[in-house]
Formats: C-alpha cells, structure tokens, sequence
C-alpha cells in the first residue's frame, strides 16, 4: 500500500473504485462500510491530529507513534484503507513466484487460505485477519483486536479480512465463515504482491 499522506494536516477520504463487489460485497454494506464507519474514523483522527505533534507524518507512523483514542482512529484507517483496495470487481491472479511462497510456509496455497479462514473465524470479538511478511520476507498470519494493525509489531501488512460485524452483517448475517471464504474471489493479488 502506498501510505496515506495528510494534506494540510488532515487525512482525505480514501476513494471506493467500485461501487459494489459482486454478489460477496453488496452496495448496501459498502456504503456503511465505507461511507460511515471509515469517514467516521478519518474524521474522528483528524480532529485528534491538531497539535498532536504527528500532523504531517505519513499514517503508518501515526499508528506507530500513537495510542489511545489516535491509535483506534488511525490504525482504522490504515486497516480499512489496505482492506478497501485490495478487491476489484476484475481481479488478478496470484503469480506463480508468490504460490510458491505461500507453498513453502503453509504447505499450499489451499493450506494457506484454510488457515487464514480458520484465523478471521475463531478471532473473538471484532478485529483483522492478517497476512504479513517478516523482516525476511517470511509471510505470517496474525489475529489483530479491534484497531490493532501488524505495522506495530515491525511486519508488513500485505493482506486483511475484517472480521468486524460491520463487514459482513448485511449481506452474510452471523456467517462469518462464509464471508470469509467468499473474498477470496475479489482479492486482487497483483495489490497484494505489491505491497510485499
């Protein structure tokens, strides 16, 4: 993900590139999703921001340097910003280079995605699924509670599922387990790839 810049101080709004995603994430839940409960943080955080001495930092080290009520918004916005960008109603396959990485730590790409699943699933409470590369590149999965992000924990984010019922509510209900596996049809893997 490129990181998110501040402007004059204050954090925009990331821009949706759809509208909808298909039949796994409806326009409904998009513009809660979205519209409310993202807009909501970015305000939330650039009203923290004044005087804060983090103003013009890019949002990852707002996350890193923060805690308490800026550390939630900011680190919202981080997740949900990586989260929103890396679907596409058109998405890229996963390279061979990066199936083969999946494949030497987790066994196989299937292996991988069941355990990724079975990590956002049993996650309590609300949160983030993660995959994310170590200092030596070495993808790892990690459980992350409400606005934590694996930025704080010196790794590099490269892929999430939220598991906040927000997320899926409207269009799956309780059924997380499914919503879990149906995203795996919008992830755009060249994003993914990119951020490695």
């Amino acid at each position: 993900m490129q990181d998110l810049m501040p402007i004059n101080g204050k954090f925009e709004m990331p821009i949706l590139p759809y509208e909808a995603l298909g039949t796994i994430i409806g326009k409904d839940t998009l513009s809660f999703h979205h519209g409310k409960h993202l807009k909501a943080y970015v305000d939330n955080l650039n009203k923290l921001l004044p005087g804060s001495g983090l103003e013009n930092l890019p949002l990852s080290e707002v996350v890193r340097k923060s805690e308490g009520g800026m550390f939630n918004n900011a680190g919202q916005v981080l997740n949900h910003a990586m989260y929103f960008e890396q679907f596409s109603n058109t998405p890229k396959a996963m390279s061979p280079k990066f199936a083969a990485l999946l494949e030497r730590d987790f066994g196989s790409v299937e292996a991988f995605k069941k355990e990724f699943e079975q990590k956002g699933a049993t996650l309590f409470g609300s949160g983030w699924v993660w995959l994310s590369a170590d200092a030596q590149g070495k993808p790892v999965i990690t459980q992350q509670k409400n606005a934590e992000n694996p930025v704080t924990m010196g790794l590099t984010p490269l892929l999430t599922f939220d598991v906040w019922e927000h997320a899926y509510y409207l269009d799956y209900q309780n059924r997380r387990a499914d919503y879990l596996a149906a995203l795996w049809q919008i992830v755009d893997w060249t994003i993914i790839e990119n951020r490695l």
